[in-house]
């Protein structure tokens, strides 16, 4: 006897007419007056279940079968058979079932087979797994990060897991979340009567990080090309469709590099993803056409049959005040572009992604490298249709002076960045990276708008379910 998956089964990986052993939940089940009882099982596997039905003359049919519900976990042996009058395409004439786990009060079972809105199964995100948008959200977030981390493998990059705890803020942000084992309710100070960190268990600040390229930075140096890829972790007080306070993060580092090379890449790799999706997640795009997005191939297709554009900052602004189109926030060059700018961009004048790049350099961190001109900084963002941003990156500034003069112009202290302009010292070279957001890579692909329904936990301001 076989046992697989109800994926396997739709991949035609056995035989029609043979003896299968499958394990899963029941999702519907209804029972006929003739003594026959239809349940449809899911696994996890894929988008679809899988019909069983059950002839009331095997042993536990009313002890048991009539009185499953949704969400019981079985095992089901039975032979599998073409579907005959049915929607789906195979059934299976059950030889023997066996109930794994029954449901407590299936009344007040949260996951029932009806509709459920999105706000309430981000209510209960340790059962929402169970229903079908999550579970092709989660079979599309695998193969997505399967394909970044295949395409660098076959690239020659190196994967290195940076620190999740840090004394620094690679962005100057600040907006960092603190990392202490000191007591809250005896907090040591010191003779000005400020936090005494030199108690606490590293003896200094630390937080968790809001991005590992600064370490990174230091393996591309000896590595050549390397990326890390891991959680990272905002502290804003912003409760949006498009924020996250714990989000995973691939950043990439690459020695011997300047900006145009990392722009190269960063097309390469999307639409590398692009198609690796399309072929591999069919049917999971098919439901996302069907209730989600419309537009859904008409989007990824157009990403794989064009070139991604490149255009200066300037050239940005001179659109936006040129569109006469009613913004909420001002446009006007030294400012940044917020998220209603990117996705005007994006989303009514390219209809298509694009990259934007050579920003003033006020608008970026200290790290980016000053232009020739000494007002822009080699610095690119990768814009997409529904989401806005989704890449930033630039050529990192390899001029030991020239980093000195832009740490003090942000009021960073150079001595906490010592080891970081040692790279600079030591066989100083030109380099660049760039970082990619996953949740916001799911939401262009998908055309999910909520980023909370892209992760398996979301963390945001004031929510801290499981």
């Amino acid at each position: 006897m076989i046992s697989i998956s109800v994926n396997d089964i739709y991949k035609n990986y056995v035989a029609i007419n043979k003896k299968v052993l499958i394990f899963g939940w029941v999702r519907n089940r209804r029972h006929s007056n003739s003594g026959i009882s239809f349940i449809d099982v899911y696994d996890g596997s894929s988008v679809h279940t899988i019909q069983c039905i059950i002839n009331n003359t095997i042993v536990n049919y009313d002890s048991e079968v009539l009185k499953l519900t949704s969400g019981c976990a079985i095992s089901v042996q039975g032979v599998l058979v073409y579907a005959f009058r049915s929607i789906q395409k195979y059934e299976i004439k059950v030889i023997k079932i066996k109930i794994i786990g029954w449901v407590d009060s299936p009344q007040n079972y949260p996951v029932s087979a009806k509709k459920h809105t999105y706000q309430f199964l981000r209510e209960i995100p340790h059962l929402r797994p169970r229903t079908n948008y999550i579970g092709v959200v989660t079979r599309i977030r695998n193969h997505v990060f399967h394909a970044l981390h295949t395409f660098l493998y076959e690239k020659n990059y190196y994967w290195i897991p940076t620190p999740i705890i840090t004394s620094l803020d690679s962005e100057g942000a600040g907006s960092m979340f603190r990392v202490s084992t000191l007591d809250m309710k005896n907090i040591p100070t010191n003779v000005r009567g400020e936090i005494d960190f030199n108690k606490d268990f590293f003896g200094k600040e630390s937080f968790l990080t809001v991005s590992g390229q600064l370490t990174a930075e230091s393996y591309a140096c000896s590595m050549g090309k390397i990326y890390t890829f891991g959680p990272t972790f905002r502290a804003e007080h912003s409760n949006t469709t498009r924020h996250l306070s714990e989000f995973w993060m691939l950043e990439i580092e690459v020695a011997f590099a300047k900006l145009n090379d990392i722009i190269s890449l960063s097309k390469s790799m999307i639409k590398y993803v692009t198609q690796f999706i399309l072929n591999t997640c069919t049917d999971d795009i098919n439901f996302l056409y069907d209730n989600i997005d419309k537009n859904i191939f008409f989007r990824l297709e157009n990403c794989l049959l064009y070139e991604i554009i490149d255009i200066n900052y300037n050239d940005a602004i001179k659109i936006l005040l040129n569109s006469n189109y009613n913004f909420n926030n001002p446009v006007q060059y030294g400012l940044d572009l917020c998220a209603e700018h990117e996705k005007y961009l994006v989303d009514k004048y390219f209809c298509a992604p694009i990259i934007v790049k050579n920003y003033p350099k006020k608008l970026k961190a200290f790290y980016m490298r000053v232009n020739d001109d000494k007002k822009h900084v080699a610095a690119m963002d990768m814009l997409v249709p529904g989401v806005g941003e989704l890449i930033g990156g630039s050529q990192r500034e390899d001029r030991i002076s020239i980093l000195k003069e832009r740490l003090l112009e942000c009021n960073l202290c150079i001595k906490d960045y010592n080891w970081y302009l040692d790279l600079r010292k030591y066989g100083s070279i030109p380099h660049a990276g760039f970082g990619l957001g996953l949740e916001r890579l799911l939401s262009y692909i998908t055309g999910i708008k909520n980023i909370k329904d892209l992760i398996p936990f979301p963390r945001n301001v004031n929510h801290l379910l499981c």
